[in-house]
């Protein structure tokens, strides 16, 4: 006969199925300022790229209040007037101050270079992770118009709609979005092919999460850091382009302060008043160089790959090690354990 199983018989082990990651929590206030303090101990060079961008925005916000003079106010006595404690940066062939006119153009450059690079990441990125996540006919129709745009020479391309357009700031700002948005589109569509492969994603998927929420929750978050980086980046093309088109005379237009309009209305005077052409240089130089080595600094910070291959040529030497824990020491201390 055989015999019953009983209550107290204990009941073979169930394996229980194995839980999927979880999906990277949503950033708080804490953890902002935590991952600011990491990047400048880490990257001390990108923490002094960001004091001064901030230095520029806040001239740029507070213009009013910093300039001396109105930019477009004209001194008829006093033009072309070499610098002194009147005109500290002296004046250009209309008796309009130097230094006031600079001010107020860091205030143009950076309204057009915050909207262009909004507006593109933004737009681009919205296509590429639409564009990315359903795929199919939608994916090939897409990419296929930003191949075609990316085509073209963006300089060409830029010259092209900027001309057609005519001289304004939101002509220029137009013209330059539509030929940086394929940029964001391509970083954006790839990390979305990347991350919709995920357990999570595809947890969330099988638990009845429509698209909006999984793009919203999943998808995008995992975006914020190779899309801001690339930000960075452009930010610093977008201020050399619209100075580019000012110089030409397609960007803003007379008597608007531009940086680019202060470098084409000084060339004729360069050797006579060379102030006129060193001051906006000296501003658009450390601007470029500002966005540039931030941009570096969060590439850097964020791939761990790059950070890795960074400390191993720094420690590698024989100076690396004591300068590295003197301008990083958290990364000393990382190699060090490493």
């Amino acid at each position: 006969m055989t015999q019953k199983p009983t209550l107290t018989d204990e009941a073979p082990a169930v394996r229980s199925a194995p839980k999927p990651p979880r999906p990277p929590r949503r950033l708080g206030v804490r953890q902002v300022l935590t991952a600011l303090r990491t990047f400048v101990r880490s990257q001390p060079l990108g923490a002094a790229a960001l004091l001064l961008i901030c230095f520029f925005v806040f001239v740029a916000v507070f213009a009013p209040l910093v300039a001396p003079y109105d930019p477009v106010q004209q001194f008829r006595r006093d033009i072309l007037e070499p610098p002194s404690g009147t005109y500290l940066f002296g004046t250009d062939d209309l008796g309009r101050d130097v230094l006031s006119r600079t001010i107020y153009g860091a205030q143009t450059s950076l309204l057009i270079g915050v909207v262009t690079t909004g507006v593109s990441l933004v737009l681009g990125t919205a296509i590429g992770v639409v564009s990315g996540y359903f795929g199919r006919a939608l994916d090939v129709v897409v990419q296929r118009v930003m191949d075609s745009v990316q085509a073209i020479p963006g300089i060409v391309l830029l010259l092209f709609i900027a001309v057609i357009l005519g001289p304004s700031v939101r002509n220029t700002i137009i013209a330059l979005t539509v030929v940086i948005t394929p940029s964001f589109n391509r970083i954006a569509r790839a990390e979305t092919l990347r991350v919709r492969q995920e357990p999570y994603v595809e947890a969330a998927r099988a638990t009845g999460a429509h698209a909006p929420r999984i793009l919203a929750l999943h998808v995008l978050p995992n975006l914020l850091a190779s899309v801001l980086t690339l930000g960075s980046l452009i930010f610093a093309g977008v201020i050399i382009a619209e100075s580019a088109l000012s110089f030409l005379g397609i960007g803003a237009p007379p008597p608007t302060p531009s940086w680019g309009l202060m470098l084409s209305e000084g060339v004729r005077y360069v050797e006579r008043a060379p102030w006129l052409i060193i001051v906006p240089s000296i501003a658009l130089s450390i601007a470029v160089f500002s966005f540039n080595l931030l941009g570096d600094a969060l590439r850097d910070h964020l791939d761990p790959r790059l950070q890795r291959r960074a400390l191993d040529r720094v420690t590698g030497l024989w100076w690396g090690r004591r300068m590295l824990s003197r301008l990083a020491p958290s990364l000393s201390r990382a190699a060090d354990k490493n």
